[in-house]
């Protein structure tokens, strides 16, 4: 198959590990190998209505994660993965970031880093 381009969510494997003082272990997950246009246009919709409507900022956050868990991802991660195993400093901007990535096809610079180093 071509060289289609992904971009990865990283997830701590261990929270609760972490909490009695264990090392944080990293889980990459990867976009699947090929994601429908279909999806970009929803990731522009949801970016605009996430930004221009009356809504909460719980309301926003849940809607994010819905979204990255179930549509950019495939539901190769709930929205509960995301809520429990994504760090929360910057969290909300990583789930930006995959947005973003698929509204205009920017890999975040982790993705990019990691696949420099791959390759």
């Amino acid at each position: 198959m071509a060289n289609l381009k992904r971009n990865m969510l990283e997830l701590v494997k261990n929270p609760e590990a972490i909490v009695k003082g264990e090392e944080p272990e990293i889980e990459k997950i990867w976009t699947p190998a090929f994601i429908p246009l279909r999806v970009a246009r929803d990731a522009i919709q949801l970016y605009n209505d996430i930004d221009v409507e009356d809504m909460s900022e719980f309301d926003k956050f849940d809607k994010i994660a819905d979204f990255v868990a179930n549509e950019i991802f495939a539901g190769k991660i709930t929205k509960d993965d995301i809520f429990n195993r994504l760090h929360a400093p910057g969290g909300k901007n990583v789930l930006m970031e995959q947005i973003i990535f698929i509204a205009q096809g920017q890999q975040s610079d982790d993705t990019k880093n990691f696949l420099a180093k791959k390759g």
